[in-house]
């Protein structure tokens, strides 16, 4: 997994979302997941990784943040849901 990648964290179902990039997917996930960073996803338990997409290069995983930052809730939810039903953690899937 250590391929470009966009990815959505969430703190439960219908939750609070995070939109992130990374070159090392498992990397960033576990800190997210052990809060060794400050910030959002700490402060808001958001530790579920829901969704995430893969990449080339790192330019076309920030473009495509950029433009699910963009995005009403209901699209980021129905994005998580086409792949996602029930908002398993994939965290397990991509280690």
């Amino acid at each position: 997994m250590r391929s470009p990648a966009v990815y959505i964290l969430a703190s439960k179902r219908n939750g609070t979302l995070y939109i992130g990039v990374t070159n090392d997917l498992i990397k960033r996930v576990w800190e997210h997941k052990n809060d060794a960073v400050e910030g959002f996803s700490r402060k808001y338990k958001v530790h579920l990784l829901v969704h995430f997409e893969q990449f080339e290069d790192i330019y076309q995983a920030i473009s495509r943040e950029k433009q699910l930052k963009k995005w009403n809730r209901d699209w980021k939810v129905a994005l998580i849901e086409k792949q996602n039903p029930y908002w398993h953690d994939l965290y397990d899937e991509i280690i």
